[in-house]
């Protein structure tokens, strides 16, 4: 798989990693499970694509998209815990994801919340 390049933007390029990664983890689940793995893809591809956009704009239209962005960030984090425990995907393969999403997370709550 090829990897994309480096925006600049850390939240955006640590946030691509992370979809990357999640978008691996769920290729083999099983059918049964289908239903939260198309969430846990719409979530953790949610949080690049609403930090790239939120980039192109201005005032609270940016900060809107990047609360959209954190608030992904969260909704996939929590998909992968229970992926993880309905023993669909392994927990040492999701650490990796679980940690770029709160480094994400962290990062965009900055965005939001910038210090005054």
């Amino acid at each position: 798989m090829q990897h994309p390049r480096r925006t600049g933007f850390d939240a955006l390029d640590l946030a691509r990693e992370a979809a990357i990664h999640v978008l691996g983890l769920v290729r083999r689940a099983p059918p049964t499970v289908r239903s939260l793995t198309d969430q846990t893809v719409r979530a953790a591809t949610s949080v690049p694509l609403n930090l790239a956009e939120g980039a192109g704009r201005r005032g609270r239209d940016r900060v809107h998209h990047y609360r959209i962005a954190y608030g992904s960030a969260l909704e996939a984090r929590t998909a992968l815990e229970l992926l993880v425990a309905t023993g669909t995907v392994d927990a040492a393969a999701v650490a990796i994801a679980e940690e770029l999403l709160d480094r994400v997370a962290a990062m965009t709550w900055r965005l939001i919340h910038p210090a005054r």
